[in-house]
């Protein structure tokens, strides 16, 4: 994965805006596990990549040192070479004055050298300086929306689970509301009510039963009494 592909996805993710999506979701919750997942896979990616070019910046900033350090040991080099050949040829070594200053322009070159390779790549390290601080503060921002993520989803099943109890006592309640003529009470209450009044009309029926044998009683002695003054009569 190179570095401007590591730079956009992540620029990428950081820039999501979670409820946009969550808008847009059928179903919020099973669309926010399914974001932490693919952040929480995202953001270790990333670091992976991340990592890889921090070391790379870290290896172009030791070669920088190497060379700048190098730079400065062939110019020691260089200087102590040139002295030597001076005091040779002061004493009148001409001879060897010459080789040591031989060495000098030797030390001079590789000193040159030295220079050149760290001033080439000072600007590559600029440069994957500013990448990785980019990455650096993107993997942040992930981080920070991976957390904005989980609370999200956090607050939505804690919603959701209270939504579930209160609709589960409002049926409750439904249930047992006397005032209610649907309710399982109502019904049960019409059902006594019924049962109340078929034994009224059973009461009210045996009463009406009972007066109609006294009457007949009545009746009957009423007749016997009428028999009797008739036999009276006809006895005398």
């Amino acid at each position: 994965m190179s570095k401007q592909t590591v730079l956009g996805r992540v620029t990428q993710l950081a820039k999501a805006n979670i409820n946009a999506l969550l808008d847009q979701a059928e179903d919020p919750q099973k669309m926010l596990d399914q974001l932490i997942r693919d952040y929480t896979n995202n953001i270790t990616g990333a670091e992976t990549a991340v990592a890889t070019t921090i070391g790379n910046l870290r290896m172009l900033e030791a070669d920088h040192t190497e060379d700048v350090d190098a730079a400065a040991e062939w110019g020691r080099k260089a200087l102590a070479a040139s002295r030597k050949a001076d005091e040779l040829r002061a004493s009148g070594a001409a001879g060897d004055a010459d080789t040591f200053d031989g060495l000098a322009k030797v030390a001079l070159g590789r000193q040159l050298q030295s220079e050149k390779e760290a001033k080439t790549a000072e600007p590559t390290i600029a440069a994957q300086t500013e990448v990785v601080d980019k990455l650096k503060s993107g993997l942040d921002s992930m981080r920070n929306k991976l957390t904005e993520l989980k609370a999200k989803r956090d607050e939505l099943v804690a919603r959701a689970k209270t939504a579930q109890a209160q609709n589960t006592m409002m049926d409750a309640v439904k249930n047992i509301d006397v005032m209610d003529p649907t309710s399982d009470l109502a019904r049960f209450e019409d059902k006594v009510r019924r049962e109340e009044a078929k034994a009224l009309g059973k009461q009210e029926l045996a009463a009406s039963s009972l007066d109609a044998q006294f009457e007949a009683l009545d009746d009957l002695g009423t007749s016997s009494e009428i028999e009797a003054r008739l036999a009276a009569l006809k006895s005398r």
